[in-house]
């Protein structure tokens, strides 16, 4: 059997929970077809790039499958026909990955960041106490004499 990592995305407006029963629908279909699902992983709801069938926000889930051609055919066939997938994607990978995915690091390293001042334009002093546009210094206007 080989390994494979497949990525679908569900339209916005679908509930957290008709994500979930999607998962374990498409899971049911490999395991009945000779295969197994290691790991599945719900990234949340992201932005899309550009709008697919008009919506801008769809709803990301991986799934790690070690299955035969066949299985991973009728996987796709579902979900072409599922009105709920927007877009999927299956890749043939050499080794599946342990562990937390890419996408699920950076989101912890995101939430292990301290919150509040990050720097940058805080250090600015009030508008009222800069010099203005051709002005030194000094308060006065560059180029003319006193």
């Amino acid at each position: 059997m080989a390994l494979y990592e497949n990525v679908f995305i569900a339209r916005q407006d679908v509930a957290t929970t008709q994500v979930e029963a999607l998962t374990k629908q498409f899971t049911d279909l490999v395991v009945a077809n000779g295969g197994t699902v290691s790991k599945n992983e719900y990234w949340g709801l992201r932005s899309l790039t550009f709008r697919i069938q008009k919506n801008r926000k769809g709803h990301y889930t991986l799934l790690n499958i070690d299955a035969p051609a066949a299985a991973i055919k009728e996987l796709e066939r579902t979900m072409s026909i599922n009105e709920d997938i927007i877009r999927y994607l299956t890749v043939r990978v050499d080794s599946l990955e342990e562990g937390p995915s890419a996408i699920m690091q950076r989101s912890s390293e995101k939430a292990d960041r301290p919150s509040g001042d990050r720097g940058g334009w805080s250090d600015r002093p009030p508008r009222r106490e800069r010099p203005r546009f051709g002005e030194d210094a000094l308060g006065s206007i560059t180029g003319e004499e006193e």
